[in-house]
Parts: structure tokens; C-alpha cells; sequence
């Protein structure tokens, strides 16, 4: 087996998929979640006005929808919020998003200050934060901000992580890389915007350039710039086919770097170590 194909084994994408079956399968991935769980009655999920985020929150909300249909308890919900580090110049793109998702409760939490507050901490001690190493505190400011509300309402938190987010590494480890729950993985890039087009989505909110956003010195860098490799590479590499050498180096690169961000915390009776 070729790493190419252990790789897409691991992350089960399929080569081509039925978008309805597919965002079908999500649903009841999320539903059987709650099933699992009784005592959970809600999702929380940050919005960020990017493709993942728009498509996890629609799947959760239409989930949510058929749970309280189903169980005739109208306490399950889906809890959107938004998470700016003080403004954020994509504001109308998460407004749109928000639109489109409909969720059960829109919240707002501005996680500058905490951000802020930690990284001054952190200095007071001698160390230097870099502009990278906030972004991550800014990051994780989100999650804890996400678990946070969940444990207010007896929820989990859904993370976006898919399948050409994933054989990148591109996500914080115990920021946007901490979950419970992922109905995204399996998908790759182009696949998340099939579902998009299919649940009836403005082509604006999955035809944006994707952008992790968290460094103040390059403000909206774009994902394909800051990885040095095209979705499109990703996406065509995960689906099995033919790419470039270089820009299979570049993504091979990736997955071998970023392993220790798939992996839970590392045990003495761990093979990963040795």
C-alpha cells in the first residue's frame, strides 16, 4: 500500500459521492450522537463565515430539527456563536452564514480580551509570544469559549475538521482541533461545497477563499498560501488521483509533520514515541 492510499484509507474519502447521501449521513451521525447521549441536549458550534463552519452548522441545525420532531422534546437546540477577536473585517460573510444556518441561538463571544490577557501573562514571565503563537492562544480562547457554553447547556461541541484540513494538519491542536464530534471528516474541500450547493447555500459562502485569520501580521493569509499547496492538489490526491510530484512532496510533507495533531496525548505504551 502506497502512503497515498494508506492515507486515504485513514480518512475514508471516497473518490466521487452522492452529496444528498452524504449530508444524509451527517445528520444521522449527529442524531445518533444525541441518541448515544441523553443527557446531551444540545450542539455548539463557532462560526467563523467560512465554508466548514456554514456546512457543520447546517447539518447540526437540521439535525436538531428531526431530533425535537422525533423525540417531541423541545429542548434540544443548536447554539451558534460567533467568536471575533475584537472586529472582524469578514463580519457580513459570518452574518450571511448565519442566515443560511438559521440556528435554534446566535450568541456572541469576543474572545479579545482573553486572548489579550493571556498572551500578557504569558510575557510577564520573559518569554515572547510570536504573532503564530497568539494566533494559537486565540484559537484555544475559542474552544474554551465553545466548551464553556456547552457545559451551560448540556451540549457537545462540533468541531470542522475535514478530510483536506486534516492530511494538512492545518488546525490548532486543542483549539479548533479539539471537538467531540466531527460530521465533516471523510470530506474533502470540493466535497464540503457539493453539500453546500445541494442544502440550497448562496455559491458566496463556499466559493470564498478559505483563511485561518489568526495572524495580525498577515491579516486574511489564504490556506493555499500559507500550506504551499492547492485544495485542488489536496482534493485530487485524496480522491486517488495523479498530482504533481512536488505537490505531493508538499502534502506527504504535512501529514508525516503534523501526526503528533492526530494523535491523543502520547502514553509510555504508545509506539509513536520510539
Amino acid at each position: 500500500m502506497t502512503l497515498q492510499e494508506d492515507i486515504i484509507n485513514q480518512l475514508g474519502v471516497k473518490p466521487i459521492i452522492d452529496p444528498e447521501q452524504e449530508i444524509r449521513n451527517s445528520i444521522d451521525f449527529l442524531k445518533a450522537y444525541l441518541y448515544k447521549h441523553p443527557f446531551l441536549k444540545s450542539y455548539v458550534l463557532g462560526i467563523s463565515g467560512g465554508q466548514d463552519s456554514t456546512l457543520a452548522g447546517r447539518l447540526a441545525q437540521l439535525a436538531i430539527e428531526e431530533m425535537r420532531a422525533e423525540t417531541k422534546d423541545d429542548s434540544y437546540k443548536f447554539i451558534a456563536v460567533r467568536l471575533p477577536y475584537g472586529v472582524q473585517l469578514d463580519e457580513a460573510d459570518a452574518q450571511r452564514a448565519l442566515a443560511f444556518i438559521q440556528p435554534d441561538v446566535s450568541l456572541v463571544v469576543n474572545i479579545k480580551e482573553s486572548a489579550d490577557a493571556m498572551t500578557q501573562a504569558v510575557e510577564a514571565t520573559g518569554s515572547t509570544v510570536s504573532d503564530f503563537n497568539k494566533g494559537n492562544i486565540k484559537a484555544r480562547s475559542r474552544m474554551i469559549a465553545q466548551y464553556a457554553l456547552a457545559g451551560s447547556h448540556s451540549g457537545a461541541v462540533i468541531g470542522t475538521d475535514h478530510a483536506a484540513e486534516n492530511i494538512t494538519g492545518f488546525f490548532t491542536k486543542f483549539g479548533d482541533g479539539g471537538a467531540d464530534i466531527l460530521p465533516l471528516f471523510r470530506l474533502n474541500k470540493r466535497q464540503g461545497k457539493q453539500l453546500l450547493a445541494a442544502l440550497g447555500a448562496d455559491s458566496a459562502l463556499y466559493e470564498k477563499v478559505p483563511t485561518a485569520d489568526l495572524e495580525e501580521d498577515k491579516p486574511g493569509l489564504a490556506d493555499e498560501v500559507a500550506l504551499g499547496v492547492t485544495y485542488r492538489d489536496i482534493d485530487d490526491y485524496l480522491e486517488g488521483k495523479a498530482i504533481s510530484q512536488q505537490a505531493q512532496q508538499v502534502i506527504e510533507n504535512w501529514w508525516k509533520k503534523t501526526e503528533h495533531k492526530r494523535h491523543l496525548p502520547i502514553s509510555i505504551f504508545d509506539d509513536f514515541w520510539k
